[in-house]
């Protein structure tokens, strides 16, 4: 067991109709100028962008408004929402939506609140680090990403078609509003996508070199068949309020550190998908998908008793043959959920074909240009980096 640190300091309100106090809440956390940040029309078409401006008018709070974010958050943006909050004196970033926009808005806090730094870039490069940011609320309306508790943030430059994360405890938002019902209109690709992510974060801390926490194990493996039971009535029934409820609070614990208390995370596969992402647009959840099962078809062999707990414990497949049979099932039956879903479990079925010299771009942006490896249930160099795309595409 290693050690670690637990830190969840985002409080979370849960429920129908909270979105409606979210002015008491941005002031209960010091907030006076506020940048309203949100993605596409549909935040506006619901009318929740304008019960949104009336909570915050009626606490006096004075706002602007940021919206426009996509997919695969973009760099040109985040520029954009930094030379707005400045020119407006923002001290406050309400985020309103999923994870693109909670990660939009955690790179626009990194910028106002660091003068000292001449390009908010060099953090999600690795080139200047930070114990500041703007404070942040969110009003969740996309459960996948987990943004809402963490203090992870992925942005894209679009020039370089380069997508890149960075961390700090600094970003986690003071106060997150779940209220699922906000979810029900969703597409069903999407709710496919945020079922993938949801599921993927657990599993990036399940799969670890040293093992968990017994404990932690159980906690993992609880949320992931939940998440197998729930996704399944989410699909057939998108306005179901158990369902939605369940997949949205999984949405947080996932990626809040809980899952992997005591252990050490893999994070291959979110690195794998942040290039393919980065070079051709795909929607995470899709991308997670489509290279997991070569991920783990190249790896399980690493510990192969970890991927028959997986099997066991998640798929209740029987403990019958070989280790390396059951782990491989495992790996199989994790493929035809996402099948149901009507996720790709390959890189093709996203839409994408790759050519030889594409998988070689992809791995050297995946490795740094060979400088580096991803992984850590099993260390991937360039040439691992590069095998895995071949498998998955």
């Amino acid at each position: 067991m290693e050690n670690f640190i637990y830190y969840t300091p985002t409080k979370v309100v849960f429920g129908k109709d909270e979105e409606k106090n979210v002015g008491k809440l941005v002031k209960e956390f010091g907030g006076k100028r506020v940048l309203i940040h949100y993605g596409g029309g549909s935040a506006i078409r619901s009318g929740l962008i304008d019960k949104v401006k009336k909570s915050l008018s009626e606490e006096n709070l004075f706002f602007v408004e940021l919206g426009g974010v996509k997919p695969n958050p973009r760099l040109s943006l985040v520029y954009e929402g930094i030379k707005l909050s400045r020119e407006n004196k923002i001290d406050f970033i309400l985020a309103v939506g999923g994870g693109s926009v909670i990660d939009s808005a955690k790179g626009i806090g990194y910028g106002i609140a660091n003068d000292d730094i001449e390009d908010v870039w060099d953090l999600y490069i690795g080139k200047a680090r930070t114990k500041k940011c703007a404070p942040i609320g969110v009003v969740l309306t996309i459960a996948a990403a987990g943004s809402e508790m963490s203090g992870s943030s992925v942005v894209t430059k679009e020039d370089e078609q380069l997508k890149r994360s960075y961390n700090s405890d600094n970003s986690r938002p003071r106060f997150a509003i779940l209220n699922p019902e906000l979810t029900y209109t969703l597409p069903k690709y999407q709710i496919a996508c945020g079922i993938v992510d949801i599921m993927m974060h657990t599993m990036e801390r399940y799969f670890s070199p040293v093992g968990n926490l017994e404990i932690t194990d159980k906690i993992s493996e609880g949320l992931l068949k939940t998440m197998i039971k729930y996704g399944k009535v989410s699909m057939e029934d998108p306005k179901n309020y158990e369902a939605r409820s369940e997949i949205m609070w999984a949405s947080s614990l996932a990626h809040n550190g809980l899952t992997g208390c005591g252990g050490k995370g893999d994070w291959a596969t979110h690195q794998l998908e942040h290039d393919l992402g980065g070079v051709y647009d795909v929607a995470h959840g899709a991308g997670l998908s489509a290279v997991w099962g070569s991920w783990a078809r190249y790896v399980y062999k690493e510990n192969p008793k970890r991927f028959v707990e997986f099997a066991k414990n998640i798929f209740e497949i029987e403990d019958n043959g070989s280790e390396e049979e059951i782990a491989l099932k495992g790996i199989e039956a994790m493929e035809e959920f996402y099948k149901k879903l009507d996720m790709p479990i390959k890189i093709s079925e996203a839409g994408i074909i790759l050519s030889d010299e594409d998988i070689v771009n992809l791995a050297n942006k995946c490795s740094n240009n060979r400088s580096r490896t991803i992984g850590s249930f099993k260390k991937l160099s360039y040439d691992d980096i590069e095998k895995i795309y071949t498998m998955a595409r």
